[in-house]
Protein backbone atom coordinates (compact mmCIF):
# COMPACT_ATOMS: atom_id res chain seq x y z
CA UNK A 1 0.00 0.00 0.00
CA UNK A 2 1.32 3.24 -0.90
CA UNK A 3 2.58 5.65 1.39
CA UNK A 4 0.17 8.52 0.47
CA UNK A 5 -1.35 10.78 3.31
CA UNK A 6 -3.62 9.22 5.49
CA UNK A 7 -2.56 5.42 4.41
CA UNK A 8 -0.91 4.01 7.55
CA UNK A 9 -1.46 3.78 10.70
CA UNK A 10 0.32 3.95 13.94
CA UNK A 11 1.91 0.91 14.53
CA UNK A 12 4.87 -0.41 13.14
CA UNK A 13 4.74 -3.55 10.93
CA UNK A 14 7.13 -5.41 12.96
CA UNK A 15 4.87 -5.17 16.37
CA UNK A 16 1.85 -5.82 14.77
CA UNK A 17 1.90 -9.94 15.90
CA UNK A 18 2.43 -8.85 19.60
CA UNK A 19 -0.85 -7.38 19.53
CA UNK A 20 -2.47 -10.56 17.15
CA UNK A 21 -1.09 -13.03 20.66
CA UNK A 22 -2.94 -10.77 23.19
CA UNK A 23 -6.52 -10.46 21.93
CA UNK A 24 -6.81 -13.86 19.18
CA UNK A 25 -5.57 -16.98 18.71
CA UNK A 26 -4.19 -15.67 15.93
CA UNK A 27 -1.07 -13.42 15.11
CA UNK A 28 -1.69 -9.90 14.07
CA UNK A 29 1.15 -8.05 11.25
CA UNK A 30 0.84 -5.41 9.25
CA UNK A 31 -2.10 -2.98 7.23
CA UNK A 32 0.81 -1.94 4.73
CA UNK A 33 2.51 -3.71 2.21
CA UNK A 34 0.09 -6.65 2.12
CA UNK A 35 0.08 -9.46 -0.62
CA UNK A 36 -2.41 -9.69 -3.78
CA UNK A 37 -2.38 -13.75 -3.09
CA UNK A 38 -4.21 -13.19 0.31
CA UNK A 39 -7.71 -12.94 0.08
CA UNK A 40 -9.96 -11.49 2.90
CA UNK A 41 -13.46 -13.20 3.38
CA UNK A 42 -16.28 -10.55 1.83
CA UNK A 43 -18.15 -10.76 4.98
CA UNK A 44 -14.96 -8.77 6.34
CA UNK A 45 -15.31 -4.77 6.51
CA UNK A 46 -13.21 -2.61 4.56
CA UNK A 47 -13.86 0.32 6.09
CA UNK A 48 -11.59 2.44 7.98
CA UNK A 49 -11.59 4.53 10.53
CA UNK A 50 -9.94 7.78 10.58
CA UNK A 51 -7.89 8.09 14.15
CA UNK A 52 -8.21 11.50 16.16
CA UNK A 53 -3.82 11.17 15.64
CA UNK A 54 -2.98 14.70 13.41
CA UNK A 55 -0.49 13.18 10.74
CA UNK A 56 -0.18 17.00 8.88
CA UNK A 57 -1.71 19.91 9.73
CA UNK A 58 -4.93 18.81 7.13
CA UNK A 59 -4.64 14.87 7.95
CA UNK A 60 -5.07 12.48 9.99
CA UNK A 61 -3.41 8.36 10.22
CA UNK A 62 -6.13 6.21 9.85
CA UNK A 63 -6.43 2.33 11.20
CA UNK A 64 -6.59 -0.52 8.90
CA UNK A 65 -9.87 -2.15 7.92
CA UNK A 66 -11.04 -5.59 9.08
CA UNK A 67 -9.83 -7.05 5.77
CA UNK A 68 -6.40 -5.00 6.33
CA UNK A 69 -5.47 -7.15 9.17
CA UNK A 70 -6.49 -10.37 8.12
CA UNK A 71 -4.59 -9.95 4.74
CA UNK A 72 -2.03 -9.18 6.19
CA UNK A 73 -1.72 -11.81 9.12
CA UNK A 74 -2.58 -14.36 6.35
CA UNK A 75 0.40 -12.98 4.28
CA UNK A 76 2.42 -14.22 7.38
CA UNK A 77 1.22 -17.38 7.54
CA UNK A 78 -0.44 -16.84 11.39
CA UNK A 79 -3.57 -18.69 10.52
CA UNK A 80 -5.84 -15.64 11.54
CA UNK A 81 -9.85 -16.07 12.09
CA UNK A 82 -12.99 -13.93 10.53
CA UNK A 83 -14.46 -13.82 13.84
CA UNK A 84 -11.41 -12.71 15.58
CA UNK A 85 -11.32 -9.25 13.58
CA UNK A 86 -14.20 -7.28 15.13
CA UNK A 87 -12.69 -8.09 18.32
CA UNK A 88 -8.95 -7.07 16.99
CA UNK A 89 -9.31 -3.65 15.57
CA UNK A 90 -11.40 -1.92 17.84
CA UNK A 91 -8.94 -3.08 20.86
CA UNK A 92 -5.87 -1.98 18.14
CA UNK A 93 -7.66 1.76 17.44
CA UNK A 94 -8.57 2.20 21.36
CA UNK A 95 -4.75 1.65 22.59
CA UNK A 96 -3.10 3.87 19.79
CA UNK A 97 -6.47 6.41 20.87
CA UNK A 98 -4.77 6.46 24.52
CA UNK A 99 -1.19 5.88 23.52
CA UNK A 100 -1.72 9.89 21.80
CA UNK A 101 -4.01 10.91 24.59
CA UNK A 102 -1.28 10.14 26.70
CA UNK A 103 1.63 12.11 24.77
CA UNK A 104 -1.21 15.39 24.35
CA UNK A 105 -0.89 15.28 28.34
CA UNK A 106 3.12 15.89 27.84
CA UNK A 107 2.55 18.22 25.40
CA UNK A 108 0.06 20.39 26.34
CA UNK A 109 1.45 24.19 27.19
CA UNK A 110 4.61 23.43 25.46
CA UNK A 111 3.90 25.67 22.64
CA UNK A 112 2.10 23.68 20.07
CA UNK A 113 -0.62 25.03 20.01
CA UNK A 114 0.81 28.00 18.26
CA UNK A 115 0.97 25.93 15.12
CA UNK A 116 -2.39 23.57 15.18
CA UNK A 117 -1.17 21.30 17.83
CA UNK A 118 1.22 18.33 18.08
CA UNK A 119 1.58 15.83 15.04
CA UNK A 120 2.80 12.34 15.06
CA UNK A 121 5.10 12.58 11.70
CA UNK A 122 6.80 8.70 12.18
CA UNK A 123 6.41 5.93 14.28
CA UNK A 124 8.88 2.80 14.81
CA UNK A 125 8.20 -0.34 16.65
CA UNK A 126 10.85 -2.17 18.92
CA UNK A 127 9.33 -4.87 20.69
CA UNK A 128 12.57 -6.41 21.72
CA UNK A 129 14.67 -3.55 22.62
CA UNK A 130 13.55 -3.12 26.05
CA UNK A 131 13.95 0.42 27.75
CA UNK A 132 16.11 1.27 30.32
CA UNK A 133 12.85 1.49 32.52
CA UNK A 134 11.14 -1.09 31.56
CA UNK A 135 14.48 -3.05 32.24
CA UNK A 136 14.72 -1.34 35.71
CA UNK A 137 10.79 -2.26 36.68
CA UNK A 138 11.73 -5.83 35.20
CA UNK A 139 14.47 -5.95 37.98
CA UNK A 140 12.27 -4.53 40.47
CA UNK A 141 10.04 -7.91 39.52
CA UNK A 142 7.50 -6.47 37.55
CA UNK A 143 6.54 -8.07 34.12
CA UNK A 144 7.92 -7.02 31.44
CA UNK A 145 6.03 -4.86 28.56
CA UNK A 146 4.95 -7.14 25.69
CA UNK A 147 5.86 -4.27 23.17
CA UNK A 148 7.43 -0.94 22.99
CA UNK A 149 7.30 2.11 20.17
CA UNK A 150 8.89 5.16 19.77
CA UNK A 151 6.54 7.89 18.22
CA UNK A 152 8.46 11.15 16.67
CA UNK A 153 6.19 14.29 17.66
CA UNK A 154 6.70 17.27 15.87
CA UNK A 155 5.86 20.47 18.01
CA UNK A 156 5.73 23.75 15.42
CA UNK A 157 9.33 22.53 14.04
CA UNK A 158 10.71 20.86 17.30
CA UNK A 159 10.69 17.19 16.86
CA UNK A 160 10.07 15.46 20.15
CA UNK A 161 11.09 11.50 20.33
CA UNK A 162 8.50 9.67 22.77
CA UNK A 163 8.88 5.86 23.75
CA UNK A 164 6.01 3.93 24.62
CA UNK A 165 5.57 0.66 26.55
CA UNK A 166 2.79 -1.70 26.29
CA UNK A 167 2.01 -3.54 29.28
CA UNK A 168 -0.93 -6.43 29.62
CA UNK A 169 -3.06 -4.76 32.55
CA UNK A 170 -4.97 -6.69 35.75
CA UNK A 171 -7.69 -8.89 34.87
CA UNK A 172 -11.00 -7.79 35.39
CA UNK A 173 -12.71 -10.17 37.21
CA UNK A 174 -16.17 -8.90 35.65
CA UNK A 175 -14.71 -9.94 32.10
CA UNK A 176 -11.94 -12.06 32.05
CA UNK A 177 -11.42 -12.58 28.25
CA UNK A 178 -11.43 -8.83 27.81
CA UNK A 179 -8.60 -7.88 27.16
CA UNK A 180 -6.62 -4.68 29.42
CA UNK A 181 -3.49 -2.54 28.63
CA UNK A 182 -1.38 -0.13 30.44
CA UNK A 183 0.41 2.32 28.58
CA UNK A 184 3.34 3.81 30.12
CA UNK A 185 4.36 7.01 27.58
CA UNK A 186 7.12 9.26 28.08
CA UNK A 187 10.04 11.26 26.24
CA UNK A 188 12.92 9.81 25.45
CA UNK A 189 16.01 11.22 27.19
CA UNK A 190 17.80 11.61 24.26
CA UNK A 191 17.63 15.50 24.02
CA UNK A 192 17.95 18.32 27.12
CA UNK A 193 14.07 18.97 26.25
CA UNK A 194 13.11 15.53 27.03
CA UNK A 195 15.13 15.91 30.25
CA UNK A 196 13.89 18.72 31.11
CA UNK A 197 10.11 17.39 30.48
CA UNK A 198 10.88 14.45 32.74
CA UNK A 199 12.48 16.04 35.29
CA UNK A 200 9.64 18.51 35.32
CA UNK A 201 6.77 16.00 35.59
CA UNK A 202 9.03 13.96 38.72
CA UNK A 203 9.16 17.47 40.56
CA UNK A 204 5.11 17.82 39.95
CA UNK A 205 4.56 14.40 41.29
CA UNK A 206 6.94 14.95 44.55
CA UNK A 207 5.82 18.51 45.25
CA UNK A 208 2.23 17.60 44.73
CA UNK A 209 2.63 14.87 47.23
CA UNK A 210 4.59 17.14 49.92
CA UNK A 211 2.39 20.64 49.73
CA UNK A 212 -0.63 19.69 47.95
CA UNK A 213 -2.16 19.73 44.04
CA UNK A 214 -1.90 23.20 43.38
CA UNK A 215 1.69 22.89 43.11
CA UNK A 216 2.74 23.25 38.98
CA UNK A 217 6.03 24.09 37.76
CA UNK A 218 5.73 26.55 34.71
CA UNK A 219 7.02 25.23 31.51
CA UNK A 220 8.69 26.14 29.03
CA UNK A 221 8.00 27.00 25.00
CA UNK A 222 11.98 27.11 24.23
CA UNK A 223 13.21 25.78 21.45
CA UNK A 224 16.01 22.92 22.20
CA UNK A 225 17.80 21.08 20.26
CA UNK A 226 17.72 17.28 19.54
Amino acid sequence: MSDSSGEKCPVDHTTRSEWGSKVSSGDASTCNEVSSTAVAPSSLSTSREKSSIPRTAFDNWVYPSEAQFFTAMARKHHDPRASDMSVIVPIHNAVNERAWAAVKGWENGRGGERCGGAKLVSFKGRPRDRSPKAWAKVFLGYTAPFDRHDWVVDRCGVRMRYIIDFYTGRMDPSGPHNPSFYIDARPALDSWEGFRMRAERVWEQWAGRLWGPSVKVPSSNSKDVD
